[in-house]
């Protein structure tokens, strides 16, 4: 028996009007998956566990299957230096490292220091892991060679070692041979450390490791106590958390798989459970919460589900689809890390997006009404109700919010505007970088293994711009070696050089006049043993392959070495035909992302754009809405990149436990929190908005329908934004620069998108607008 309700509320705009759809049969896909679900309760309920196990067990493995690295440019000078150096040089390799050996109890002058430092070089050179294939420097020179490895203080020295790892592997074996060895040596009063951008970046993951389990030891109780607040169900609350897990298992299990014939980078596990869990507890929270209210207006299970589908249901997919739409330009971006990111957000997003339309349907049939078992209670004043009637509306908070403004159109429009450009100012002084070792611990050896070379021998020591030239002909030839000299002598007259190493260095300890000569084999021959070590280190055994370092005076991510490496690049541009010059290292390293990025990024907001304006127009057959909406959009993010410059790089918010603040923002994090927040809120754009078109197509009053559509969806709107910030918030707390750089800037842009855009700027600019929000297709 049905029981007597109030009046419905208003459907969503993807629902037909009740007087349209009179008499007519429903055969859409929402009812057909409605039928379906009911149909098939205990197959889907067993395919249900099978993917939530089958998930599981493809994830567990995922971390092996993942790359440690991904910064590189394809094509790049920092690739191509890299390639280089391994082939045909002494001590060099596939990655080189810098073995740092600082002894707290003895100096260079004590005989014990000599056998002290053997003992340090002979393990980590012995050590198979490491595959080493040469080394150069204090360790392998004589006594009267050693000064220029020997630091400031005269208890540090250091070697460089050539090893046979690649990148990914480097970055896995790296930081388990460096803790084995400062295990072993510090006990004797010696730090040791092995310094490479490999070995930081495997410190960095494992932090990043870290940082995930804290995240979500954060995340998961902030979720619950705010499903509950907005359930007031703990069987709705459970129903949302197995449908949001279910999602990420079986996201993880597909990463696997792909993980296992391309290679995907390792802060994709991140992403994955980043906005899985966002946009899983959100579009879970969109579905239980229509069913509920479907139930309350006496329908049956069976309806209740298919209406749950036909409204909220078409609502999920729309928005699955912008937030993929808008995830898929970053595909063009020649960066595995971002390649990777966007693998990650476009499978987890489409997982979701089924789940919570093919598998919650089952669990909503087989929980029918117990969906409110274990209520909670909440005082009134705390509770949302969208299912107030017509003669509720009127004093509806959020209807009596959405008429002031209108009432005052003008000057809510410009002080949303105004605060929103306000915040982007900071945004005009973005600097963009890659990590370097200050995202290290103060614990980690690496970490002041490179703030020992710093203070020792120089802030660009550790990190020098790498110059490999290839000649036609070898470098003995007078032609040749003079063009080599010039090229030396002009970038060590570059301004913030500190030093500029080559086989010139060697040499010129020999004698000034021997130059390049020094390298034809009957003069070779005849060399000291250190010279020519030293001179194989810096020339190929044809010739043909000669390595300039040029040693900055600053830091490798300070502006003014940034600022050496184009003039470095545009001096190497000047050499002649006959000879070709790579130029590579850290500095290169984080730079030539920056350049990737600036290249493909007009591309990317404009193919985002396009797709959210076609989004737009196919959802509301109107010309100006998507136009708003991504005027909306533009504000949005310039004042979401304002406030992460003013948190990250300037460093304006107090130090808070958990947060980093390392003077830059990484090279990927704009690019990839824009890509995300502009399908997000479109996400909330087509929700809003949908309701507001339903209302003006029954009243033709766009005051009214704004008002209205405004007070059915905001109570909605806002607890989905407190979810969506909850998790961002704490994957933005979880203690790793990269995750926290992007958690920020996505709850940051969450929470100005519901409330100075939804909240304000929206309702005045939709009341000035009037009947040309609709135009051409509603507009009559």
């Amino acid at each position: 028996m049905t029981r007597q309700v109030p009046a419905a509320p208003d459907r969503d705009a993807t629902e037909p009007d009740p007087s349209e759809s009179a008499g007519r049969t429903r055969s859409g896909w929402p009812d057909r998956v409605a039928g379906f679900t009911a149909r098939r309760i205990r197959p889907l309920t067993a395919v249900w566990v099978v993917l939530l196990v089958l998930g599981a067990l493809g994830g567990a493995s995922l971390a092996n299957s993942l790359n440690s690295q991904g910064w590189d440019v394809p094509g790049s000078g920092t690739v191509a230096v890299r390639q280089e150096l391994a082939e045909g040089l002494a001590g060099r390799g596939a990655t080189d490292l810098q073995l740092v050996i600082h002894d707290n109890q003895q100096t260079v002058d004590s005989p014990a220091f000599e056998q002290r430092a053997k003992e340090v070089f002979d393990a980590t050179i012995a050590d198979a892991r490491l595959q080493v294939s040469g080394s150069f420097g204090w360790n392998t020179l004589s006594p009267l060679n050693r000064a220029k490895f020997v630091g400031a203080d005269r208890h540090t020295v250091t070697t460089a070692i050539g090893i046979g790892l690649d990148n990914d592997q480097a970055t896995k074996t790296v930081p388990v041979v460096q803790q084995d060895l400062a295990a072993r040596f510090s006990g004797q009063g010696l730090d040791v450390a092995i310094l490479s951008v490999q070995g930081m970046q495997g410190e960095a993951n494992t932090l990043a490791a870290e940082g995930l389990v804290r995240s979500e030891l954060l995340a998961f109780p902030l979720i619950v106590i705010v499903l509950l607040l907005l359930f007031r169900s703990v069987m709705a609350m459970v129903a949302a958390m197995a449908t949001t897990i279910t999602a990420i298992a079986v996201t993880l299990g597909i990463i696997g798989a792909i993980a296992a014939r391309a290679e995907l980078s390792i802060f994709v596990e991140n992403i994955v459970l980043m906005l899985g869990l966002g946009v899983g507890i959100d579009y879970s929270l969109v579905m239980i919460k229509r069913f509920k209210e479907e139930l309350a207006l006496g329908n049956d299970v069976p309806e209740s589900v298919a209406m749950t589908l036909r409204t909220s249901g078409r609502t999920v997919l729309t928005s699955g689809l912008t937030i993929i739409v808008a995830a898929l330009p970053l595909f063009i971006v020649r960066m595995n890390t971002i390649v990777s990111l966007a693998v990650g957000a476009v499978v987890v997003v489409a997982v979701t997006t089924l789940t919570s339309l093919l598998l919650l349907p089952v669990l909503l049939h087989v929980l029918g009404t117990r969906v409110n078992a274990g209520k909670i209670p909440i005082p009134a004043r705390f509770r949302t109700d969208e299912s107030a009637d017509e003669s509720q509306l009127a004093s509806h908070r959020w209807h009596r919010l959405a008429t002031t403004v209108m009432n005052h159109r003008l000057a809510f429009a410009g002080a949303g505007i105004a605060v929103l450009l306000l915040l982007a100012i900071p945004a005009a002084d973005m600097k963009l970088s890659l990590p370097g070792p200050e995202i290290l611990p103060s614990s980690s050896n690496i970490g002041r293994g490179f703030d020992r070379v710093a203070a020792q021998y120089g802030p660009g020591v550790a990190s020098p711009i790498q110059v490999v030239v290839r000649t036609d002909n070898a470098v003995t030839d007078p032609a040749v070696g003079a063009e080599l000299s010039r090229l030396v002598a002009d970038l060590s007259a570059l301004p913030d050089v500190a030093a500029v190493n080559s086989a010139l260095t060697v040499t010129q300890q020999i004698s000034p006049q021997l130059q390049w000569q020094a390298l034809d084999p009957a003069t070779f021959d005849r060399l000291p043993g250190d010279a020519q070590q030293g001179l194989r280190y810096y020339v190929s055994g044809d010739r043909h392959k000669s390595v300039i370092e040029v040693i900055s005076a600053k830091s490798f991510a300070d502006e003014a070495t940034i600022d050496l490496l184009d003039r470095v690049r545009a001096r190497t541009e000047a050499l002649p035909a006959t000879m070709h010059a790579d130029v590579g290292g850290n500095t290169a390293r984080a730079v030539d992302p920056n350049h990737e990025i600036e290249r493909k990024l007009p591309w990317v907001i404009a193919m985002m754009l396009i797709a959210l304006y076609l989004v737009l127009l196919v959802s509301f057959r109107s010309i100006f809405l998507p136009l708003k909406a991504i005027l909306m959009n533009g504000l949005a993010v310039g004042a979401t990149f304002g406030v992460m410059v003013a948190i990250f790089q300037k460093g304006w918010l107090p130090q808070v436990p958990g947060l980093d603040q390392p003077g830059y923002l990484l090279s990927f994090a704009p690019i990839l929190v824009l890509a995300l927040m502009v399908g997000l809120s479109t996400d909330y754009e087509v929700f809003l908005l949908n309701r507001v078109r339903e209302r003006y197509l029954r009243t033709r009053d766009n005051r009214d329908a704004v008002a209205v559509g405004i007070a059915r969806t905001a109570p909605l709107i806002s607890g989905a934004a407190v979810l969506m910030i909850s998790v961002f918030g704490a994957f933005g707390f979880g203690g790793f620069l990269p995750i926290e750089q992007i958690g920020i800037g996505l709850a940051v842009a969450v929470a100005l998108d519901v409330t100075i855009i939804r909240s304000v700027i929206v309702p005045a600019a939709m009341s000035l607008m009037g009947r040309w929000n609709w135009w051409p297709g509603d507009s009559t």
